[in-house]
């Protein structure tokens, strides 16, 4: 007979619902580990057997102390970060209890993006060259040594928030001189990275890896790079690149040398690469232990029949006589794509193709998802709908300098 988990998740943020229930109907019993502003969330009550509630201000020790006092009655078997800024949150708590997983030293390399890049570096990943910000004459080497323009990176938050770009010196040392002038020690330099900016157009390599080995895996490619969103506005999308190319072929052999470098042996991953304008091969970005964002999940199931939320949830409670074996459904074409949107709820009724796989519904956003057997069919469905959501719906908001 099986054995039965107990799971403790974290998600500071309303997210993974799906890999809730896959856990309570796999017959594990579930909590989740949440901020009390979450408690009116539509979370999937119905598969949780308790809820531990922590300030909204709550240090990562103040996570442990949680856990450990629902411990006592529920000790969790399996700890599991749902969210991406619950990453090393989780690793402490199975630290500090023991518990079979990630530690937090290796949960910091899906985290923080130095040490992403010292990782990458010392596994000969080809990747951007980088400097920490810490040392005033290593950045004023760097900058001497590599040309502009560069980006400041913050080491802790995801995707293109708080990123900075710059094309002079002295506009750098201004922003580290008024970083160093705050109080918070997540707000000062030495919280950041310098690296070389490299021109080209952006991809998703989206993953499940079960006992170190990828299951399944998802290829896609930005329409306009998540930076150039960020900074500018404008409408995303991306969509399934073709599964018999030579790009895909080098993609996937990035994506696995990154994920074996940084030693993951079970979970979801999200990895962004570049293909250099310069020289057509495939630059690391970042990599996150976490499904991703803006829909992704669903466009992972448009293309392969798989939600990737369950199918993470199966992974971290498999057993070795129970291992996790992946039922891929299909090989087409997923395709996202998604806005701001002027509206509170806005209404693509009129977005009426065949093709179109999925409604997500959030306020003041706009997004479908779109699901076909013909790439070229998906494109050209996602170039007219991008025109369109520009002049239908679109709105911008300055990305913000850090997640609220």
């Amino acid at each position: 007979m099986s054995r039965k988990h107990t799971v403790y998740c974290l998600a500071s943020y309303f997210k993974g619902n799906d890999f809730l229930r896959e856990c309570k109907d796999l017959g594990h019993r579930v909590f989740l580990v949440t901020r009390e502003k979450m408690h009116s969330a539509d979370w999937a009550w119905d598969s949780l057997d308790g809820v531990v509630y922590v300030p909204d201000e709550a240090s990562i020790e103040d996570y442990v102390r949680a856990v450990t006092e629902s411990a006592r009655m529920s000790k969790p078997t399996r700890v599991v970060a749902l969210e991406e800024g619950d990453v090393i949150t989780a690793g402490r708590i199975r630290e500090y209890l023991f518990i079979p997983g990630m530690f937090s030293s290796r949960a910091r390399l899906f985290r923080d993006k130095l040490a992403m890049r010292v990782t990458g570096e010392l596994n000969g990943i080809r990747q951007a060259r980088f400097v920490h910000t810490v040392n005033y004459q290593e950045v004023g080497e760097f900058m001497e040594r590599v040309p502009a323009p560069w980006v400041l990176k913050p080491r802790a938050d995801a995707s293109a928030i708080g990123i900075k770009k710059f094309s002079e010196t002295e506009p750098v040392w201004r922003e580290i001189d008024r970083l160093n002038a705050n109080d918070e020690s997540r707000e000062r330099s030495d919280s950041y990275l310098l690296e070389e900016f490299i021109a080209g157009d952006v991809y998703h390599v989206d993953s499940l890896v079960s006992n170190g080995k990828i299951a399944v895996t998802c290829a896609n490619r930005y329409g306009r790079a998540p930076l150039e969103i960020a900074v500018g506005g404008g409408v995303s999308n991306s969509f399934t690149i073709d599964y018999d190319s030579a790009e895909r072929k080098k993609l996937l052999k990035a994506n696995r040398s990154v994920i074996k470098s940084f030693g993951l042996m079970n979970g979801a991953t999200h990895a962004e690469f570049i293909k250099s304008a310069a020289d057509g091969e495939f630059h690391f970005l970042e990599i996150g232990k976490r499904v991703g964002g803006a829909y992704t999940a669903e466009a992972f199931e448009a293309a392969s029949g798989l939600n990737i939320w369950r199918e993470w949830a199966r992974i971290e409670t498999a057993t070795e006589g129970e291992p996790y074996v992946p039922e891929l459904v299909r090989k087409e074409f997923g395709g996202i794509v998604v806005s701001l949107a002027r509206q509170q709820w806005p209404d693509t009724s009129e977005y009426a193709d065949p093709e179109v796989f999925c409604r997500p519904r959030r306020e003041y956003h706009v997004g479908l998802v779109l699901r076909s057997a013909d790439q070229q069919r998906l494109r050209t469905l996602l170039d007219d709908y991008t025109r369109r959501f520009a002049a239908d719906f679109m709105s911008f908001a300055p990305q913000p300098e850090r997640p609220d």
